[in-house]
């Protein structure tokens, strides 16, 4: 089994050489990934405006101390008024400044007396005028290509009266939950080895929230001709099959070797960390199995560890782990000379991060509630030793 970096290193190089894309209306491309350049093709603002509601002035009139209100100029509107020497015209927020003008004084900081202001404090030159190119200028790159696209993006590309963006397409995940014991939602238990599957439905999850579209199957038995058909018919409607469970040594793991039968490329097998060492990733022109181990825990965090990473690649996109120290308030006992992921509680307190285990159970890695609660995951790498109270540790915010 090869180091845990070394997984990594051979994840972060995979390369992807065809990408699918679509158009999209802007509010419909909300958690996509951006497969263009998006450039400004004017000014914002086009002409100076106003910032706030106020007086447009010149600026060297204020030392008159008293100005002649001379007109008013909405927002919205295409008047074309001159500010003249000792006079200063009423300006609403967003409206253009009038020429002449270089300066707003706000309502706040004058006295209105028979059609004139009396400057009661005074501003510097040029307050509240919203210059050429302020919010962007012509040309200027605003978001790039690989950018997911959220409020700030759909916002942006609206005020660029771009109704429509190419994006990547979201991934096409088949989720193939694989034990004869398995029985699915609302099936009916026959015996007492049958047990409830919740992997299929924890990875769909996983998918959706990162930004796949998750295709569902249903449970499939250890038989290896079943095994064989489910991941012939999902490799082809999908971009990556998910299986979980049959990947370890036990007479009836048939995943692994269904996936030589299919003509896949190994692109790892076998990783030292805990949970999920027999973890395979596998690939068939630009189409991949990650097969995962069957035990809840091991599974869930090995598709955040390996899957998410690999979904991200389709987009054109990038993810990792984000990573933060914390203080132990309890010491942490390695348990493996491994790579290890726990399941831990993170706080803020005084500021800083801090982790507790209260409430996690020690076990196999097949303690999927050990991820409720205020949930986090200490990291360890396989050359590391247990941790004192008190002590910084590596710890991935989920």
């Amino acid at each position: 089994m090869m180091h845990f970096d070394e997984s990594m290193d051979i994840l972060d190089a995979i390369e992807i050489t065809e990408y699918k894309t679509k158009r999209l209306y802007i509010m419909e491309a909300q958690g996509y990934v951006l497969a263009e350049d998006i450039v400004a093709d004017h000014n914002s603002p086009e002409y100076p405006t106003s910032g706030m509601d106020g007086y447009a002035l010149k600026h060297a009139d204020m030392a008159q101390g008293r100005l002649k209100i001379a007109s008013i100029n909405p927002a919205g509107s295409d008047e074309k008024e001159t500010v003249q020497q000792g006079e200063c015209i009423k300006t609403f927020t967003g409206s253009l400044m009038p020429e002449g003008s270089d300066t707003l004084i706000p309502i706040e900081n004058v006295t209105v007396e028979d059609g004139y202001i009396i400057i009661d404090e005074p501003v510097p030159f040029g307050l509240s005028v919203r210059e050429v190119g302020e919010n962007y200028a012509k040309d200027e790159k605003l978001i790039g290509e690989g950018s997911s696209i959220g409020f700030p993006q759909i916002g942006v590309l609206a005020s660029l009266n771009i109704s429509e963006v190419t994006v990547y397409d979201k991934p096409q995940v088949a989720v193939l939950s694989t034990g004869s014991e398995l029985l699915d939602l609302g099936e009916a238990q026959t015996n007492d080895a049958q047990i409830r599957s919740s992997n299929n439905y924890t990875i769909e999850s996983i998918v959706t929230k990162y930004g796949g579209d998750p295709l569902h199957y249903k449970c499939i038995k250890d038989d290896r001709e079943t095994i064989f058909e489910a991941l012939s018919e999902a490799l082809e409607v999908s971009d990556i099959v998910v299986t979980t469970g049959g990947v370890s040594v036990g007479d009836f793991d048939f995943v692994k070797d269904v996936i030589y039968e299919l003509g896949c490329e190994i692109v790892l097998r076998g990783v030292r960390v805990k949970p999920g060492q027999h973890i395979i990733i596998a690939r068939k022109e630009n189409k991949f199995i990650v097969a995962l181990p069957g035990f809840a825990y091991s599974s869930t965090i090995m598709a955040l560890v390996y899957l998410v990473p690999l979904m991200q690649k389709l987009q054109r996109g990038s993810f990792s782990l984000p990573m933060v120290k914390a203080t132990l308030k309890e010491p942490f006992v390695k348990r493996a000379k491994k790579a290890e992921f726990t399941a831990c509680n993170l706080h803020i307190e005084e500021g800083r991060y801090v982790v507790d285990f209260e409430g996690k159970k020690t076990g196999t890695s097949a303690i999927l509630t050990n991820m409720l609660g205020a949930l986090a995951l200490v990291f360890t790498s396989e050359e590391d030793q247990g941790v004192d109270a008190g002590k910084e540790i590596d710890v991935v915010l989920l």
